[in-house]
């Protein structure tokens, strides 16, 4: 538990001049950061740690390195605990790379001449020789990371404790550190993981922990949190952007209803007028966050003042970096609507959204059948985004939604086929 004090006397000057005008004692208020977790790690264990900001787990780590005592409760640590936790943490900003060395081994427990045979390899992994003999204060926050990392890993620790900083690297640098934390995975040592990184987090942890709010919301399979994660988040984000739909559609004062929309993203004669654009789920709900290979719709209701002749409604996605996805029509789909005359609504659904993971925009128009004039055109006005959630593709634009077959042949000639076959 931390005290936050919303009003803090930073000096005796102060607290002395602030006296004729305090009527009532500073408000104190108790936010507790982690509140009955309950969760063991195994030796060998490499535990990912995710959950949004806030949700405790950097404070998690630093009571398991022992910088932070419980309020209440207990942790128990068997072994020796390597922790890089914070950029520069236990760094002295006057000493020079290599002195660091030797104060971040004595800290851990070393000998001098354990560290002494120890300062070649952690200076070769940095690349920092051209550094090494320089005030880390001069350091960026990627040689931090190197050094810092370093250290880590060649103190012989029986417990490794990452909070995120491995993002600030460089790519080549990344790459290097989750190769040597394979390398003592395979030595036995414990780790535990705090990344946003949910590629990582699959890619190296054998057990995921969701923090959310100071307790555990999930502990188990990597892939199983992750998802009831992702799930949260995609729940969380739709009912945030349903709340700012809500305040959009309310009517500013004064604006006439009905009154023409003057955007330059949008044109056309008005003859035929798109009122309103939906993204809908397969139960017919409005939505705005998808899963990959969900069904997906998009719902455009139309007025027309007069009757228009075969007219022709379409749309276009297009994913936020501009690249176009697709654009159909119900023309080209051969689908005739004779006229239209007042108010109604046309439908485009997909049964399974074979979009990749992303943000994606919608352009919807409608015009007439030799597309020569524009009735009305809203130019990528309308925002939705796609998730994925638990196993399926994850690279691309599109996922194709094929099927995998295995195939082996025997030394007859003889074929035993298996198959694992299944949507995306």
């Amino acid at each position: 538990m931390f005290v936050l004090r919303r009003e803090r006397t930073r000096s005796l000057k102060e607290l002395v001049l602030n006296l004729p005008n305090r009527k009532e004692p500073q408000k104190r208020e108790e936010f507790w950061a982690l509140r009955d977790v309950s969760l063991g790690v195994e030796p060998g264990q490499t535990v990912g740690i995710i959950g949004a900001n806030g949700a405790g787990k950097s404070t998690l780590l630093k009571l398991i390195s022992r910088i932070l005592m419980p309020t209440s409760g207990r942790v128990d640590v068997d072994g020796r605990v390597s922790a890089l936790l914070e950029l520069g943490a236990g760094f002295h900003p006057d000493l020079t790379g290599r002195e660091n060395i030797y104060l971040n081994g004595s800290i851990l427990g070393l000998t001098r001449p354990e560290i002494e045979s120890k300062v070649a390899a952690i200076i070769a992994f940095s690349e920092l020789e051209r550094f090494i003999d320089v005030p880390v204060k001069h350091y960026s926050s990627g040689m931090h990371v190197r050094l810092g990392f370093s250290v880590a890993v060649h103190t012989d620790p029986e417990i490794v404790l990452i909070d995120e900083v491995l993002a600030v690297g460089d790519q080549n640098f990344q790459h290097k550190c989750i190769e040597r934390i394979i390398q003592m995975q395979a030595r036995g040592v414990t780790i535990c993981y705090v990344s946003h990184g949910l590629g990582a987090v699959r890619r190296m942890c054998t057990r995921a922990v969701w923090l959310s709010g100071g307790t555990v919301a999930a502990d188990g399979d990597v892939d199983d949190t992750i998802a009831a994660y992702l799930r949260y988040l995609a729940e969380e984000e739709e009912a945030r952007l349903a709340v700012a739909r809500s305040k959009d559609e309310e009517p500013a004062d004064g604006s006439p209803e009905g009154e023409a929309d003057a955007s330059p993203r949008r044109w056309g004669t008005r003859h035929v007028e798109i009122t309103d654009v939906a993204f809908l789920d397969g139960a017919g709900r409005e939505q705005t966050v998808f899963l990959v290979g969900a069904p997906w719709a998009v719902r455009m209701r139309y007025r027309a003042r007069d009757r228009i002749e075969t007219p022709v409604f379409g749309l276009a996605v297009f994913r936020d970096d501009g690249t176009h996805i697709c654009g159909p029509n119900t023309y080209f789909a051969g689908l005739d609507i004779p006229y239209v005359e007042g108010e109604g609504e046309v439908l485009y659904r997909v049964d399974r959204l074979p979009l990749m993971e992303g943000a994606y925009t919608l352009c919807v128009s409608a015009h007439n059948t030799p597309d020569t004039v524009v009735y009305d055109y809203h130019d990528r006005l309308y925002q939705f985004k796609v998730r994925q959630i638990g196993r399926g593709e994850r690279h691309g634009l599109t996922s194709l939604g094929g099927e995998w077959a295995w195939v082996v042949e025997n030394e007859m000639d003889e074929q035993q086929t298996g198959e694992a076959s299944g949507r995306v």
